[in-house]
């Protein structure tokens, strides 16, 4: 930083600090860790078994042991990209009004909580349903590691209750895929040739009222050949709404080739069944009894309205702390029972 003309690249600067504040949230709880040790054992040795003493010393210990535990898990979080901010992505599937509710719902969680851990987020693309809830939702979320949080996410999440759009009251099952890719930054190997690229423009949609965008401002960006499509529409200029889908296209056209490359490793050391949809991640279950469950590592809980009030920090610690094959493994033991049940 105090080199001359550090801060004459304003985008390179900004992409150091925020290097910087990555790495400081590394060393420095661990660093507070070990003089809390330090001052406890300090304490102990001054302490003679005052009982006021010996309490404090105790509270202090369980304090220092929640730290640590956080720290532990924030050694999980090493992945290449895992520090970066997060793309989030969720569709309604099939079930028309009911599964467009389902969405929303998801979406509402999510938000509820990125607000608990005062992640910002903002909503880039909006699709509402004809009748009700959401067709599509994009929210980019900003915050110390939101992608490695948030990948534990991705795949179909199913929901079972009583509908509230059947006037016969009958339980109904619906779907949504949860869809969480890193934002990748500019200077990523993502080639893009601007002649393969197709830029409509049209007007944006979303529920309605005063902020709503009368103007043909929202965006989308088709990459030609690979069909895959960036769209965004919260900005009031086409140019930000430009820029804005086509960081979301780099971060697909990123995740494409990965996940190509992972396919040729995986044909080489033999076929390994991947999560589709129609094989859900985690279930939520408000009819006939209450139950959250993680069918990849086994976390359940039987308050389902917390979980959807932005409660999943017990299934993200879960999924970080089971290995891929545990998870694989559990996600082929799912009876026939369970799914029925589920």
């Amino acid at each position: 930083m105090s080199e001359t003309g550090f801060w004459d690249d304003q985008s390179k600067a900004s992409q150091r600090m925020r290097e910087l504040k990555g790495l400081k949230n590394i060393v420095e709880p661990y660093y507070d860790c070990v003089k809390r040790a330090q001052d406890a054992r300090e304490l102990l040795e001054l302490s003679a078994g005052e009982e006021g003493l010996v309490d404090q010393i105790n509270a202090e210990v369980q304090a220092l042991g929640r730290a640590i535990e956080a720290m532990q898990m924030q050694a999980m979080l090493a992945g290449p990209f895992d520090n970066n901010n997060a793309l989030l992505s969720i569709n309604a599937g099939a079930g028309g009004t009911e599964s467009c509710d389902w969405a929303n719902m998801l979406l509402r969680m999510y938000c509820r909580w990125c607000d608990v851990r005062k992640f910002k987020y903002e909503v880039i693309d909006y699709l509402s349903g004809e009748e009700a809830g959401i067709k599509s939702a994009t929210l980019r979320i900003e915050g110390d590691k939101a992608y490695g949080y948030l990948k534990s996410e991705k795949g179909v999440h199913r929901l079972v209750r009583i509908s509230p759009f059947d006037a016969n009251k009958r339980r109904h099952t619906s779907f949504a895929s949860v869809e969480v890719i890193p934002e990748i930054e500019d200077d990523t190997q993502v080639n893009i040739d601007p002649s393969e690229l197709r830029v409509d423009v049209y007007r944006a949609s979303g529920p309605g009222g005063q902020g709503v965008n009368t103007t043909d401002s929202a965006v989308r960006v088709t990459h030609l050949p690979t069909g895959i499509v960036a769209q965004s529409q919260k900005e009031r200029s086409q140019l930000q709404n430009k820029a804005q889908a086509m960081k979301v296209l780099r971060a697909r056209l990123y995740e494409l080739k990965v996940r190509q490359q992972e396919d040729v490793l995986n044909k080489e050391a033999g076929d390994k069944q991947k999560i589709e949809w129609g094989s859900q991640i985690r279930s939520y279950v408000l009819h006939p009894y209450l139950m959250v469950k993680d069918h990849r590592t086994g976390v359940e809980t039987g308050n389902a309205m917390k979980v959807l009030d932005g409660e999943i920090d017990a299934f993200i610690e879960g999924y970080l702390n089971t290995r891929p094959e545990d998870r694989d493994k559990k996600m082929k033991e799912k009876t026939a029972g369970e799914n029925d049940d589920v």
